[in-house]
């Protein structure tokens, strides 16, 4: 399987293989993927990545992914810089639908111009092209939106860190630079 730099994980299913029944899809980085994903993501590794899914027809053409993706990675710590061990476990649920079908366009804006979405509700379908869906890039999607941003080893603070204060904060003025100038 090629493989480039923007999807070091890749695993694709194709669609024509899933049917109404559950098919289950079980998948694992190895090394030299581990290697590649923590490039991508800037973090000092990734110690495992595994994904466990169910594929299934939805509606007619689309395709539900659903299932658990869970990876162990180590982070640089923001204050000391010392590695930090992270569990990730987060549930996936995606539907796929094929570029052209009308179930992946947006619904028409009403005539005032707003659109109305609910933040509770289920996502968009996402479009997918050909006949194959890359579970591996889903998988890796979801891991790394669950990433830390500023990772924090236990009971770490900052030291020697000082608030400005509003005296720092403010502008100073053009005529501070005359205060020491005497007439001759």
């Amino acid at each position: 399987m090629k493989k480039d730099d923007d999807t070091p994980f890749s695993y694709p299913v194709r669609v024509g293989h899933v049917s109404a029944n559950p098919v289950e899809v079980t998948i694992a980085a190895d090394a030299e993927e581990r290697a590649g994903l923590a490039a991508l993501w800037n973090i000092l590794e990734v110690k495992a990545l595994s994904a466990s899914f169910q594929l299934q027809r939805w509606k007619r053409d689309g395709v539900r992914l659903k299932g658990r993706v869970s990876a162990d990675i180590v982070q640089a710590c923001v204050v000391t810089l010392e590695p930090v061990d992270a569990h990730i476990d987060e549930a996936v649920e995606v539907v796929f639908v094929p570029e052209g079908s009308r179930l992946a366009r947006m619904p028409a804006a009403i005539e005032s111009g707003e659109m109305l979405l609910d933040p509770e509700g289920p996502d968009a379908p996402e479009s997918f092209s050909g006949d194959s869906i890359d579970v591996g890039a889903v998988a890796a999607e979801h891991v790394a939106l669950a990433i830390d941003p500023y990772p924090r080893k236990v009971d770490v603070t900052f030291s020697g860190h000082i608030e400005s204060t509003e005296k720092d904060d403010r502008k100073p003025s053009p005529f501070a630079v005359l205060k020491d100038w005497k007439k001759d």
